[in-house]
């Protein structure tokens, strides 16, 4: 379609439905991704998720180094809880050690300095 001054005002409207299709479109299809629920696992589900044994899990447990809940004699595990806690065990690089190292020697020289 050649866009002259007297089809400008037809064009502005295909214009403007074309945008609002493509707005309807995205919000359809940011609503379709919805964000995992949070699920509880058993022992076994986590030992599995773990791939720990499940005594491994139950030392675990008895230690207090894996969040978990308690309800009578069953014990129930977060997922996103077992996956924070996996993150936490994340190895820094030598690159990431050496900007923490900078960056306390650094505020160490301020307070002898101040």
């Amino acid at each position: 379609m050649e866009i002259t001054f007297e089809n400008l005002p037809k064009a502005l409207s295909l214009l403007s439905n074309e945008v609002s299709e493509i707005k309807r479109l995205l919000l359809s299809k940011s609503n379709e991704s919805v964000p995992e629920t949070d699920q509880l696992l058993t022992v076994q589900d986590a030992a599995k998720f773990l791939t720990l044994s499940v005594p491994t899990v139950y030392s675990l447990i008895s230690k207090n180094a894996l969040p978990c809940m308690k309800r009578s004699k069953r014990v129930y595990f977060s997922k996103i809880e077992l996956i924070n806690y996996l993150k936490q065990g994340k190895k820094k690089t030598v690159s990431e050690l050496a900007v923490e190292t900078d960056n306390f020697l650094s505020k160490k020289k301020e307070v002898r300095n101040a």
